[in-house]
Parts: structure tokens; sequence; C-alpha cells
């Protein structure tokens, strides 16, 4: 039986191993087409394909057991659950693999791309530009076909050139960013806060007209400081948590 093929990492040093290769994973899970396998490597595998001991292979599919994304059954191997709940919180201990897995695992249609104006609230993170490149997407369980939210990223136009809308219905704009445009990213900021469902956010998620929703501002900084992308999320606020845990160390 051929074995699912996970994405390859770059660890860093500064964050507990365990968590980087459960993210990691976690994403590549998410991110899953429906025509890959659902048997994974076995643990020697996994660990080799990391660059990390058996042990602290361990450690990271634990935490997905945890989770409910995998199931590990004796002498048969590990699997992932394909009908794993989706949503579920994500700590965020400071990895772009974390990012990536809160991002993934959705069905996305993209319902329109073009340039715009800089909108006045990400004014302040664009300030030698007067227009972005736009993506307006929409994201559905893949189970349900229930709207779960809403995103608009605003892209600097010479990297927004070597974005493909089809990599945008896979994959987050985190990944597209970093491992198709090849971007070095830096930082990513992340804002979160309750607001009122505006009659747009209402219609395409399908809730009432002013209930409570997570609006999201994400922004993705290079090495040098400089803003690549800005992101606009609305979540429905019945259907996602978010959870940071800091790293005394």
């Amino acid at each position: 039986m051929t074995s699912f093929a996970p994405d390859s990492i770059v660890l860093n040093r500064k964050l507990p191993l365990w968590y980087q290769v459960s993210q990691s994973l976690r994403a590549s899970i998410l991110g899953r087409s429906p025509r890959d396998p659902l048997r994974l490597p076995t643990e020697e595998q996994l660990a080799g394909h990391y660059g990390v001991s058996v042990l602290t292979m361990r450690q990271a599919l634990k935490e997905l057991e945890d989770e409910g994304l995998i199931t590990r059954h004796r002498r048969r191997g590990t699997f992932i659950e394909p009908d794993a709940r989706r949503g579920a919180p994500v700590r965020l201990l400071g990895s772009v693999d974390a990012i990536v897995a809160q991002q993934s695992g959705m069905r996305t249609a993209l319902l329109e791309h073009g340039t715009t104006a800089v909108p006045a609230e990400l004014v302040d993170f664009f300030p030698d530009l007067e227009e972005v490149a736009t993506y307006h997407r929409l994201r559905s369980d893949e189970r349900t076909g229930e709207p779960t939210n809403h995103a608009r990223n605003y892209v600097r136009p010479e990297i927004a050139r070597r974005v493909r809308p089809e990599d945008l219905a896979r994959w987050p704009m985190t990944k597209v960013l970093r491992d198709v445009v090849g971007a070095d990213i830096g930082r990513i900021t992340d804002t979160v806060e309750a607001r009122l469902a505006d009659p747009e956010t209402a219609r395409l998620l399908d809730v009432p007209l002013l209930s409570p929703i997570l609006h999201y501002t994400g922004v993705t900084y290079d090495t040098a400081g400089r803003p690549l992308d800005a992101v606009v999320i609305h979540y429905r606020g019945d259907r996602f948590s978010f959870s940071v845990t800091l790293d005394a160390n």
C-alpha cells in the first residue's frame, strides 16, 4: 500500500522540534488531495524524513492523534482520519507551519481576483503602494459544504505575478508565498477581534445579519521587514477558536 507523502520543512532550533513536526504534518494532512493515500509512513520513515529522533516523531504523532486527525493501529500502521473534524484550536508557538496548518483543510472557491486600491485599514502596511493585487476566497467544510469563512488577501503586485489562482484552490496563501513563490518569510502578525456580520459576510457565511463573527487580520513580512501580503478573514464565530501558547524559554 502506498503511503501518504508529507511536505518537508526546515526546522527552527528555537522552537520544540515535536511541535514543528506536528504542525508541518498537520498542514500536509489538511491540505492533501482526496486522491492521496490515507496510510502514513512508519515512525522511523517519518523521523528520517524530518531529520528528528523517533521519540520526537512519536510525540508529534501523539499530538495529531489527540486532535483526532490520525489513528494508530498496532501492526497495521498509522492512518489519516478522512472525517476528522476541521477547525479545532491550533496552538501557535511562532512557526509558519502553524499558520499554514490553521488555514488548511477547507474546500476553497476563488470568488474573484484582480487589483484594487489599498484599503484604508491596510494603508500603514503598504505606504509605498497605491494598488495591490487582491484575491477573494470562500472556504467551506469539506463534508457538509457549510461556509466557514471568507478571506481577502492583498498582495504586493510584483509578488502576485508569481501567484497562480489554481494554487489558491488547494493551499493557503502563506504556503503559496513560501513554497511556490519562494518568498523568504520573516514573521507574521495576527490580530483577532470580535465584530458583527455585515451584509456581505452574513450572505456568504449564511449567518444572521449582525451576528458575532471573528475578524482576523494577518500580515506576512519578509526577512527585511517588508510586508508581502495582508489578509482579512471573517470567520463564523461558532466554528473557530484561536489559542496562543507562549514559550518561556
